[in-house]
């Protein structure tokens, strides 16, 4: 709201000082008649008439149109008018409180020390006002410099509120810029989890799809039933595969209608069915008392030990066999899972992003992993993750 009046007033600057201005306008045109009909007063000063009168008035009223603009000389324009009204010995009419005016634009939009000068001047046109009174005395000259200090810190005051407006308005605005930002790269970092995600996924299934077909097609002629089986566990496989996909290209979406998907993430529940169907002969072993994880680090657990069982039918040749090993030790869970085959005679692909991807799941929760041939043959991939909230007794 702020924002809007402020815009629309600097659009429309010299409408506003017009519309600021024209009550002191009204004021001195009202004040005209009894100036007319009093006369000339018997002091001694000159008598200039309702015409005079007028055209004073305008010469000290119609500058103060340019104050925003130009407060300096605005400023410097009606000094030296009232300086010529002082010489001239014209009596103080009610048009010189646009000095005022144009002193307290110069407290509020100049810098400090043409400031401290205009309230200077003012305070010297005080004094000369004084000098011209027919009975002068301090209490005259201390009321009438109250005035002028009063009308320039009122100045300095609504200079430096409206330039912490500013800056909270800047703030504001640096803040929603920075709120956007982080909002992006949020989007990038889980468009970066999707994608692992989906490498995961899509290898895995593969992997298992492929296999299974090489069986099926070995087996076709010799033993129909188990060709038959392994047909069935591709359809099962490539199913899954197809949903955990729509599941997770869902994510992306961005055309705004409500795609939100229910399916829970696949966790430590889902282990044993993982295993079954890895492609693999690999068992599930669980030792220790189990602790509860987190969905996110379960999300964690299952796709490392997909990513393995995956290298292992991939990179592990005929005849492999898979091991998968969880353990709860106090407030740590190990992940272990090894292979007998090749190991480190199996080619290894240079654009895989399994191991990286293992990596930064396991960073994210402050545990580590290892992987890399065993001694004795085969392949091992060993994680730790830290425990959340396991009590120790």
């Amino acid at each position: 709201m702020f924002g809007r009046v402020m815009g629309w007033s600097g659009r429309h600057g010299r409408l506003m000082d017009a519309l600021r201005v024209a009550p002191l306008a009204v004021f001195c045109l009202f004040m005209a008649v009894p100036y007319g009909q009093n006369g000339p007063f018997d002091n001694g000063n000159l008598y200039i008439g309702v015409a005079g009168y007028l055209g004073l008035c305008a010469v000290l009223i119609v500058p103060l149109l340019w104050r925003r603009d130009r407060p300096l000389t605005v400023f410097a324009i009606l000094s030296l008018a009232c300086f010529g009204q002082w010489l001239a010995k014209i009596d103080p009419m009610p048009a010189n409180i646009a000095v005022l005016v144009a002193l307290y634009s110069v407290a509020f939009r100049c810098r400090f020390p043409w400031a401290v000068a205009a309230g200077a001047v003012a305070e010297v046109g005080v004094l000369l006002v004084m000098v011209h009174w027919q009975a002068p005395t301090f209490s005259l000259f201390f009321s009438g410099s109250i005035l002028v200090v009063t009308v320039w810190l009122t100045g300095l005051y609504a200079r430096t509120r409206s330039r912490y407006l500013e800056s909270l308005e800047e703030r504001a605005e640096r803040a929603e810029r920075e709120r956007d930002q982080q909002a992006r790269m949020a989007a990038a970092a889980e468009r970066t989890r999707i994608a692992r995600e989906l490498h995961d996924v899509v290898a895995h299934n593969v992997s298992v799809m492929v296999v299974q077909a090489d069986g099926a097609g070995y087996a076709i002629d010799s033993d129909p039933d188990q060709a038959r089986q392994a047909v069935h566990a591709i359809s099962k496989t490539g199913r899954e595969a197809l949903a955990e996909m729509r599941r997770l290209v869902g994510v992306l979406r961005e055309d705004g209608s409500d795609g939100t998907d229910y399916t829970p993430q696949p966790g430590l529940a889902q282990l044993e069915e993982l295993v079954r169907g890895a492609g693999v002969p690999a068992r599930l072993r669980i030792g220790g008392p189990p602790g509860e994880l987190p969905e996110g680090q379960q999300l964690a657990v299952y796709r490392i030990v997909q990513e393995a069982l995956t290298n292992a039918l991939k990179h592990g040749g005929p005849g492999v066999r898979a091991l998968v090993e969880l353990r709860y030790a106090g407030r740590e869970l190990v992940v272990r899972v090894t292979d007998d085959g090749r190991g480190a005679a199996a080619p290894r692909s240079p654009d895989g992003h399994g191991l990286v991807g293992m990596r930064e799941r396991v960073g994210m929760y402050g545990g580590e992993v290892a992987a890399g041939p065993r001694s004795g043959g085969g392949f091992e991939v060993l994680a730790r993750l830290p425990v959340p909230g396991t009590r120790v007794a």
